[in-house]
């Protein structure tokens, strides 16, 4: 399993995502989640996974594959796509491909693959956007009503979400936010697991501006974790009934 969070605010673009996937409880392994890819001045977009690691990894695979290929133009590469509409359509287009090519495979085995991306960014000119993709190609927008989305298992990590974001929110404020929304999932869900991805996108940089890997024994993430759950006894102390 995994999760992975995204913000969009008037001030930028926050990003999160865990490393952990399984398969089985004693087969557990690391893998990014978070992939970045940037022409500063240009654009700047960002794709978070969510599901069956042989999906998201051709997907990946064959994105990359057209951003280093010279001849390809935008039908292919997100990197000459004139928008992150068009982005988030051919991003949609490939998921949906691969999933299709990677299912009929596994129907054989009476085996099932999918997956879910976050696909976020910037390009010159534009504004900022972020759109949770499904398997089958297609994908709803972030927005002012909904400005933030969610992969994997969500649900652990929305009440703060749901209670603190929204689109003034700044930039620090929301990077607790995603992270306390992060360790929330953390403490109840064993799939999900550190280290964790950050990223930044400052409105109309058109470049990452923070992207960082947090360990394990990250001493701010502990202490930030632990404050947290000091600051959630003290308020439900206080609460009379």
């Amino acid at each position: 399993m995994t999760y992975c969070v995204g913000l969009l605010l008037d001030a930028g673009i926050v990003l999160l995502s865990d490393t952990r996937t399984n398969a089985g409880l004693d087969n557990i392994s690391t893998y990014r989640k978070m992939f970045l890819f940037e022409e500063p001045g240009d654009r700047a977009i960002a794709i978070m996974t969510a599901g069956s690691l042989s999906v998201t990894q051709t997907t990946l695979a064959r994105l990359q594959d057209a951003i280093d290929d010279p001849d390809a133009g935008p039908e292919k590469s997100i990197m000459h796509c004139q928008t992150m509409l068009d982005v988030a359509q051919l991003v949609g287009d490939t998921l949906a491909r691969t999933t299709q090519e990677i299912s009929q495979k596994m129907t054989a085995m009476s085996q099932t693959a999918s997956a879910s991306l976050i696909v976020a960014g910037q390009r010159k000119g534009g504004e900022m956007r972020m759109f949770l993709v499904y398997k089958e190609g297609n994908f709803i927008e972030a927005t002012a009503d909904t400005p933030f989305l969610q992969i994997g298992e969500h649900k652990y990590g929305k009440p703060i979400l749901d209670r603190v974001i929204e689109p003034g929110t700044s930039l620090v404020e929301a990077q607790k936010a995603a992270l306390l929304s992060m360790d929330s999932t953390l403490r109840s869900n064993l799939s999900v697991g550190m280290p964790l991805d950050l990223t930044v996108i400052e409105r109309d940089r058109m470049a990452v501006s923070v992207s960082r890997r947090i360990e394990p024994d990250d001493e701010t993430f502990h202490k930030m974790s632990l404050a947290w759950s000091e600051a959630l006894r003290d308020a439900f102390g206080k609460i009379e009934i």
